[in-house]
């Protein structure tokens, strides 16, 4: 597992579920704690899942790129990570059947996706393009929709989207199309030498620098803004100074970012995954704390 990716999911869970109980149990975060559990679980063997198989497929480019993953490093075998991989697809998928139509097509959306960006023949993770649009397809619509009516039908709420999941949604875009594109800055030369053509071989790391910060300024200022104003029942004051409080980490960030050091773009990326997690607490706390 990644670290981050298992946080990013834990997080994007735990506040819709925030959002969920705001909405249909007067605020009781100890609602359905058994479908809020198994949600838990079911995220974590996805996104198991997906890491793992990009592993599997990438051995000789992570040797270059993350020596440190443990097949890479020969800590892991193939057949033993094959294994883990297996059970990390099987458990969602039943957890899911149990749990409702809502979760299980978000579950078979995630798996289906992940295998397409890894595994040949389609192997998406060649075209920037569709690997860019496959990650925010999954972290921005499949995550929130799937969760959210998940649990809207677990409180009997119905299929309608709350206002906020829309708002996570609309923010979400912008930043999984920068984490899908900024991935890839620190891992140009591994990705070159096996002809995976990310935008960072493409263009060079300035411009796909840019145009990372571009989309998450527009994520930042979006949320200050249309989403302090149109979000009814959410703290406004504290949409506006979180958001923009995020917005100058970022740009300070940036500012101090030497593209020729490789272990400071990978702790650029890092800060750019704590603003997305920051994002659903914020969007949580707002409705919470109002």
């Amino acid at each position: 597992s990644r670290p981050h990716t298992i946080i990013g999911t834990t997080l994007s869970v735990l506040a819709l579920y925030a959002i969920a109980v705001t909405r249909f149990a007067a605020g009781d975060l100890t609602a359905e704690p058994f479908h809020l559990a198994m949600t838990l679980v079911a995220g974590w063997c996805v996104n198991v899942f997906i890491v793992g198989i990009n592993q599997l497929e990438d051995v000789e480019i992570d040797r270059i790129n993350k020596p440190a993953l443990p097949i890479a490093a020969g800590d892991l075998s193939p057949e033993a990570g094959r294994r883990i991989v297996a059970i990390a697809a099987a458990v969602p998928v039943v957890l899911a059947i149990t749990q409702g139509p809502a979760e299980l097509v978000a579950v078979a959306v995630g798996l289906a996706v992940g295998t397409a960006y890894s595994v040949p023949p389609l192997r998406l993770k060649r075209f920037p393009a569709l690997a860019s649009l496959s990650i925010t397809f999954v972290r921005s619509l499949v995550v929130n929709l799937g969760v959210w009516l998940h649990f809207s039908h677990t409180f009997g709420g119905g299929s309608a989207i709350h206002p906020g999941v829309w708002a996570l949604i609309a923010v979400t875009v912008p930043f999984s199309f920068a984490i899908a594109i900024l991935k890839d800055v620190p891992d140009v030369e591994g990705d070159r030498r096996y002809a995976i053509a990310t935008f960072s071989v493409r263009l060079g790391a300035r411009p796909v620098l840019a145009a990372g910060l571009a989309a998450l300024t527009v994520a930042e200022l979006g949320m200050a803004t249309l989403g302090a104003a149109l979000l009814d029942g959410a703290s406004t004051v504290l949409l506006v100074l979180a958001h923009l409080t995020a917005l100058g980490v970022l740009w300070a960030s940036a500012a101090r970012l030497d593209l020729s050091d490789r272990a400071a773009i990978t702790r650029f990326y890092m800060r750019v995954w704590m603003l997305f997690f920051l994002e659903y607490a914020i969007v949580a706390a707002a409705y919470l704390v109002a």
